[in-house]
């Protein structure tokens, strides 16, 4: 065992980072192996749970990937058989649980072969027959190693739900007849959006809480990253998995400056950008300046293009507004979409005036994706009160402000409106 906090394990965030990298491959081992993923990752979860207590006061083991798959292992034993306790059937409890194949396999004949199974896991975890919430807290679980109590926090939903959500998703999967492989090469180019729309849906999430006390929740936008670095790791060449991390780095590079010390929100014009990450900001431009020259183009390219203008710009006043627009068009013709609309009749007011954004603004009011949401509310009273009508802006700031169920842009909505009393 290596010393609690030593090199490869360390405690806390340590111990955290090692298990969240290697959960996706113990479970991705442990299916391929003995297939019910739904046993399976529930016995990896338990192995990780042993890990996060014992690690940090004991040590890290030599091998965590090998401890793991041992422990898992054997929890994934001890099920079978209380299973067939239970049911005190000796027939069934053999076709159930094989208990002679269920030996801990050697870490390192899947290591030394560089046995890597998370895309596969990634894609079971997006199977289309799920919803997206089911997607997106499987996903989680399976890959990230989040316990379901920590999924439940971030999303702001009682620990019982996200249970029952999981437990729904698992058993979808089976009655589906998933089996752990690769999709057909026709499907994976679908399956693929999938999964990167599930981290989009994850990143977004965490970067502006949808409800709740608290703007960000770090640890999403942060799981969110480290997956798609994980996907790119195993798809390097793909362009749109290139942009999606790009597209993160560069939005999340301004988290510090999106909110005053007392949590009030900041607005992108608004924002000191001195104190942007500027590691994040170089990381992405270069990772979005490779993929555009070698790939493709598609809409996540075409996002992180357009954070890259903003990043690019020392102040709000010398944004290349132009510029977002050609790509916001672009991207409307790419990905159509009533938010890629919402963002440009921003990008036109910026460029045309206040009343040509209003027009295109207008185009939505009857879309019903966006009926009730908020952000076309807010939207309207910035261009409303860009264009000098502070009656009409101040009403749909207040209007905008009662639709949220984010209480620090209510607040701040709240705040635009009195400013205009």
């Amino acid at each position: 065992m290596r010393p609690a906090g030593s090199a490869g394990a360390g405690v806390g965030t340590g111990v955290e980072g090692v298990l969240r990298e290697l959960a996706p491959r113990v479970l991705g081992m442990l299916v391929r192996r003995y297939g019910q993923f739904d046993a399976c990752e529930d016995a990896v979860q338990e192995a990780l749970l042993a890990a996060a207590l014992q690690w940090p006061e004991q040590g890290s083991p030599d091998n965590p990937h090998g401890w793991l798959v041992t422990v898992a292992t054997r929890r994934l034993t001890d099920h079978w058989r209380s299973e067939a306790a239970r049911r005190r059937r000796e027939v069934e409890a053999a076709s159930l649980a094989p208990t002679h194949d269920l030996v801990a396999p050697a870490a390192d004949e899947d290591e030394a072969a560089g046995r890597d199974d998370t895309l596969t896991l990634l894609f079971l975890c997006c199977h289309p027959e799920l919803t997206p919430a089911s997607q997106v807290a499987l996903t989680l679980r399976a890959v990230g190693g989040l316990t379901t109590a920590e999924i439940a926090r971030a999303y702001l939903v009682p620990e019982a739900t996200m249970a029952q959500r999981i437990s729904r998703a698992k058993q979808r999967i089976r009655a589906a007849g998933a089996s752990f492989d690769m999709p057909p090469p026709a499907q994976r180019a679908d399956r693929l959006r999938v999964v990167l729309h599930v981290l989009y849906l994850i990143f977004n999430e965490g970067y502006t809480a949808s409800s709740g006390a608290q703007l960000h929740r770090a640890d999403l936008t942060g799981e969110a990253v480290r997956l798609a670095r994980e996907v790119r790791r195993l798809l390097p060449d793909d362009g749109e998995v290139s942009g999606l991390l790009a597209l993160m780095l560069l939005t999340d590079a301004r988290r510090d400056a999106r909110t005053r010390p007392d949590g009030t929100l900041v607005p992108l014009a608004e924002q000191d950008r001195r104190s942007w990450d500027a590691g994040a900001i170089a990381e992405g431009v270069a990772l979005l300046t490779r993929t555009l020259s070698t790939a493709p183009l598609g809409p996540y390219q075409v996002q992180a293009a357009i954070a890259a203008v903003h990043a690019e710009a020392a102040r709000a006043e010398d944004t290349d507004w132009p510029q977002i627009l050609g790509l916001y068009e672009l991207l409307e013709r790419l990905a159509p979409g009533p938010m890629v609309t919402l963002n440009r009749a921003v990008a036109v007011a910026m460029v045309h005036g206040p009343r040509a954004g209003l027009d295109l603004l207008s185009t939505l009011d009857d879309d019903e994706r966006l009926a009730g949401h908020h952000r076309l509310d807010a939207v309207r009273a910035d261009l409303l009160e860009m264009a000098g009508d502070r009656s009409a802006a101040r009403d749909a700031y207040r209007l905008a402000a009662r639709r949220t169920t984010s209480r620090p842009e209510r607040r701040y909505l709240e705040g635009r409106a009195a400013r205009l009393s």
